[in-house]
């Protein structure tokens, strides 16, 4: 063992993309595992490896973690990402949870049937201008700062970024209306370690398409 973080899950985006943009942001370097078969995935089950026989599955500090929550709250912990204490912590675990929601919203779009595709697509438009960025926006104007909690990088802004950049691969004009975000993503992606995640060959996943939608349905169909 390389003493690396070791991540399980398949090759693309889906739940495991936030946990590599949070460990990328914080600068830690992992290895990445990709299952590609149904009995890949079982056998994990038949080992003991899966609490709830779900992925996620990330080895760090000895522990093998699952839930993709509590997986990133260990991470931002120990990586100082979380807040000098309760209340930034509390104010970050809100935004954080916000933006969970929008998140759930793009994870799922791939796989909708092709007559919800614009219906569903509108909605993740709707919801991001009308509900989720405008909140942000707005914590960034009051307090005239570079981030989200504390003025100190922070979880909450490492999600921010990976939802504003998801967005706009669908949406791409979303930001207009939102000219604190425009500044807070040009700060993010300037950021030394967000800005070397951003560049080609990382292991940043691209957008999902109908090769990784149907490895998904192959490795975990009932």
């Amino acid at each position: 063992m390389s003493g690396k973080p070791r991540l399980t899950y398949l090759n693309g985006r889906g739940r495991m993309e936030s946990i590599r943009w949070l460990l990328a942001a914080a600068g830690v370097e992992f290895e990445e595992v990709y299952l590609e078969t149904k009995e890949q995935y079982e056998k994990l089950i038949k080992d003991g490896f899966l609490l709830y026989q779900q992925v996620p599955l990330v080895e760090i500090d000895g522990m093998k973690m699952v839930q993709t929550r509590a997986i990133m709250s260990y991470i931002a912990g120990k990586y100082n990402l979380y807040g000098k204490d309760l209340k930034e912590r509390a104010l970050i675990d809100m935004y954080v949870e916000g933006i969970s929601d929008l998140m759930q919203m793009i994870l799922m779009f791939p796989f909708s049937p092709p007559d919800a595709k614009e219906k569903n697509l509108e909605s993740i438009k709707e919801r991001a201008t009308n509900r989720y960025f405008p909140v942000f926006e707005k914590v960034l104007k009051q307090h005239g700062q570079d981030f989200l909690v504390g003025n100190k990088f922070s979880w909450a802004d490492v999600q921010l970024m990976e939802a504003i950049l998801a967005v706009e691969e669908k949406v791409p004009d979303v930001l207009s209306g939102f000219p604190q975000l425009q500044v807070f993503k040009t700060k993010m992606s300037n950021m030394p370690t967000i800005k070397k995640f951003l560049q080609p060959g990382s292991p940043r996943k691209p957008p999902p398409d109908a090769h990784y939608v149907e490895t998904v349905l192959k490795v975990f169909k009932k």
